[in-house]
């Protein structure tokens, strides 16, 4: 299974729950993105083959935009989600994949 890079907008404890339960997670604050634009942090996904976990709707239009095909992205429209919500989320839209 492919990892995830969590954006600036989801806990980044939620990242130690996702690790915890067996799944590769690394939130772009932990590896310098903290400042980055969203197409940076495409990029950093795309070529680490990383699926993208986010809270913001123009992840998908600059995709579509682009015309890329990757990194897939999952945006999670539940705002104000602690880390244990968050991870809980994120591992029953695994289940339902």
């Amino acid at each position: 299974m492919k990892g995830f890079l969590l954006d600036q907008g989801l806990p980044r404890s939620t990242t130690r729950l996702l690790v915890e339960s067996g799944l590769a997670a690394l939130h772009a604050g932990d590896v310098g993105l903290s400042r980055a634009s969203d197409p940076e942090i495409l990029e950093y996904a795309r070529a680490r083959d990383l699926i993208v976990v986010t809270l913001e709707a123009d992840f998908h239009m600059l995709l579509a935009a682009t015309g890329a095909v990757s990194p897939s992205v999952i945006r999670l429209r539940r705002q104000r989600l602690n880390a244990k919500q968050a991870a809980s989320v994120i591992q029953a839209v695994l289940e339902r994949g």
